[in-house]
């Protein structure tokens, strides 16, 4: 099995905008190259919003040099961003943005969600790209939950969603630049299983609810992670309650990482670069 390297627990939630109460459970600036290819997790939510007119979100703002997946649990969210592309996404769906050379972006509750009000609850995953990527045009892709595999686990142990990668012979939705598995498991209580884990990848184990015991470990609790050492090819996950994990696994990118801010790429000079391009007005507009 591979080992565990460490738990971590979020810190308290910060705002973004006046839509998502949000807590970092990692950040390219606490672990870095240690969890390559991922470079920030947040969670906002659950957070439980009353009726209002006013839709709450966060406005137009920059990325450069990676992706961001956004994982709806309850709640509806909707994106626009400056190559057109949008939509809204609700329980189960799924949105993959490619920042790539930049793209502005705007994330709000959907209208029809802040008029009747409820809880949100979502996960918002950076994912670096390889240097010869973070150049390319950016993309956007829209996972509907209809289109994302669900596997049964053995033993009524629960399911498992492959949105990316692959498990058991299902291959997830998402198009990826570097070799990776993105898993959304709801375990039932008293579950017991082993998970597959690459050799040589960074191996991560978020609990978004419930309490798992890792490799017959410490329980484990929400808003808390597991990071595991690269060598070995599974992972033991044990439920003592019922539990929804997200899983992590990826190829890591070994080169060099230099971020500030919105924007992740390989040196200081092409961080002023994207500040210029920026504020040059070079990635474009959110269309009217």
């Amino acid at each position: 099995m591979k080992n565990i390297l460490g738990v971590y627990s979020a810190p308290r939630p910060h705002w973004v905008g006046d839509g998502f109460p949000a807590r970092s459970l990692f950040s390219y600036t606490t672990h870095g190259q240690q969890l390559s290819p991922f470079l920030l997790l947040d969670r906002a939510g659950p957070h439980t919003f009353t009726p209002s007119a006013h839709v709450r979100g966060i406005g137009q703002h920059p990325h450069r040099g990676f992706e961001t997946v956004t994982l709806v649990y309850e709640g509806e969210v909707s994106h626009r961003d400056s190559t057109g592309a949008g939509g809204t996404i609700g329980p189960g769906d799924v949105q993959w943005m490619t920042a790539a050379s930049g793209i502005l972006h705007e994330e709000f509750h959907s209208p029809a969600f802040s008029q009747r009000g409820g809880t949100l609850d979502m996960v918002q995953l950076w994912v670096n790209l390889p240097a010869r990527d973070k150049q390319r045009a950016p993309g956007y892709q829209s996972l509907d939950a209809s289109t994302i595999p669900v596997v049964p686990l053995a033993d009524g142990a629960g399911q498992l969603r492959v949105i990316a990668g692959t498990f058991e012979g299902c291959q997830g939705p998402a198009r990826t630049h570097t070799p990776m598995d993105v898993w959304d498991l709801r375990l039932n209580a008293g579950a017991h299983l082993t998970l597959p884990a690459i050799e040589g990848w960074t191996t991560v184990v978020v609990v978004l609810k419930g309490e798992v015991r890792l490799n017959a470990g410490d329980a484990i609790g929400p808003a808390q992670f597991a990071m595991f050492e690269r060598h070995g090819q599974s992972i033991q996950v044990d439920a003592i309650g019922d539990a929804t994990l997200l899983l992590l696994g990826g190829e890591p990118i070994d080169e060099p990482l230099v971020g500030h801010g919105p924007f992740v790429m390989n040196s200081a000079a092409e961080i002023a670069q994207a500040m210029a391009d920026f504020n040059t007005g070079r990635f474009g507009q959110i269309p009217a």
